[in-house]
């Protein structure tokens, strides 16, 4: 009695607690007792593993494709363009207005249509006509690390490198013409290659420049002289601030883009994006969540009303031992405790044996559906925050359904179970 009374504590109120020694006792008895009945508990776990695996890989299957659908949406810039289909007349002030805005991620001035074409030329055997002269900036989505310093340098796409025969360092020279007072003039510029852009986004002949070069070509071609490109015919420059036609806009992220075409139509402004491809991925996101759900949900209910009628039938079998529990000594909180411990040791023997053939399964997936990729992305897939996540919320399933088992447990009378011996 001695050495009972030195292994328990007490509350104020009289009411035994359990010691850290008499806790470590009770957890060496719940996993002997699961050995013991080893069969019994192999069925329950199977039966939880049969829940966790399919919905691990379920889970998986919609996380991959969906995270690859809109990792491809987010990587490639021309679904983040909003592209301006009317001109109009809009001052730096207005360009730098949209810059402003959180859903804008990059905006700049574009002439007229007709001032972003010119000639690009190496030698006699190797030009290009009316090659697109496009605008850049710092930030460029297209160019990405891709950067121009100074307005005598471009960046030409991969098929205007290809026609010229060029390399970056190489110099081209731009060609444009005028008629002015019934004679051809012709304005000219040497400039250097300082990028060459992939073909992934942009495959046409094209070059890439800082501003101020397409508002020389829009000056020459309104008969101005503009000594930059060799020619000083025309009349003078004035100090009026360029105006620009429409913007190369493109929204901060895919889901900025909806709003921001809608503020520009508020301003009458005609646009096109891809939006229609945005939204057909949110939507197969969508579907795929409630048919997640849906699953999961009926899974879960299934599998909570078996481990509910596992738990109090194996109470109700145990209640010998249960009462002699009692007996030892071990109060009605510990004896909860017993019976929670061991519906949270077989949750999680559960849950790793589901994770396990979730990973295998996961790995048939992808070497299957290998060869129909268009990238180098698994297909099924779960971060190391959804595993953790599942663990939780299977040990809490657990709990809760283990607390319903420990409450019939508390509730034996150890005489009442002792005289049916």
């Amino acid at each position: 009695m001695r050495i009972q009374a030195n292994t328990q504590k007490h509350r104020p109120g009289g009411e035994p607690i359990l010691s850290f020694n008499r806790t470590l006792l009770l957890g060496r008895l719940a996993v002997q007792d699961l050995w013991h009945d080893r069969i019994i508990s192999f069925c329950i776990v199977s039966s939880l593993v049969a829940v966790i695996a399919p919905l691990l890989l379920l889970f998986g299957l919609r996380f991959g494709v969906i995270s690859q659908l809109q990792d491809d949406l987010t990587r490639d810039p021309r679904n983040l363009e909003i592209r301006m289909l009317s001109s109009g007349s809009y001052d730096q002030a207005w360009i730098d207005a949209l810059r402003q805005r959180p859903d804008v991620g990059f905006a700049i001035g574009q002439t007229r249509s007709l001032n972003t074409l010119a000639d690009l030329q190496t030698d006699s055997s190797h030009f290009i006509e009316n090659a697109e002269v496009i605008p850049t900036d710092a930030g460029d989505p297209l160019l990405g690390k891709l950067e121009i310093l100074h307005d005598n340098e471009i960046v030409l796409t991969q098929e205007a490198a290809r026609k010229l025969a060029v390399k970056v360092g190489d110099t081209v020279t731009l060609r444009v013409s005028r008629q002015r007072e019934e004679r051809r003039e012709w304005g000219r510029k040497s400039l250097t290659v300082v990028g060459i852009l992939a073909p992934t986004y942009f495959n046409r002949a094209a070059l890439f420049t800082q501003p101020a070069l397409l508002l020389m070509l829009e000056r020459f071609r309104d008969g101005y002289a503009v000594s930059e490109l060799g020619n000083s015919s025309g009349s003078q420059l004035n100090d009026k601030p360029p105006l620009y036609a429409r913007a190369r806009l493109y929204a901060s992220d895919i889901d900025q883009v909806a709003s921001l075409e809608r503020v520009l139509r508020a301003q009458r402004i005609e646009t096109t994006s891809r939006l229609a491809d945005i939204e057909n991925v949110k939507s197969i996101n969508r579907v795929l969540g409630v048919i997640f759900n849906t699953i999961a949900a009926t899974a879960l209910i299934g599998c909570v009303a078996s481990l509910i009628g596992s738990f109090i039938a194996n109470v109700d079998r145990k209640r010998k031992h249960i009462a002699v529990l009692r007996l030892l000594g071990f109060t009605g909180p510990a004896v909860g405790l017993y019976v929670i411990l061991q519906g949270c040791l077989l949750s999680l023997l559960a849950y790793v044996g589901g994770y396990g053939i979730y990973l295998l399964a996961s790995q048939i997936f992808n070497r299957a559906l290998a060869g129909s990729q268009a990238t180098d992305q698994m297909l099924c897939k779960i971060t190391l925050q959804h595993s953790l996540f599942a663990m939780a919320l299977t040990l809490l399933v657990a709990l809760l359904v283990a607390s319903i088992g420990a409450r019939r447990a508390i509730n034996i009378e150890p005489a009442q179970s002792l005289r049916e011996v």
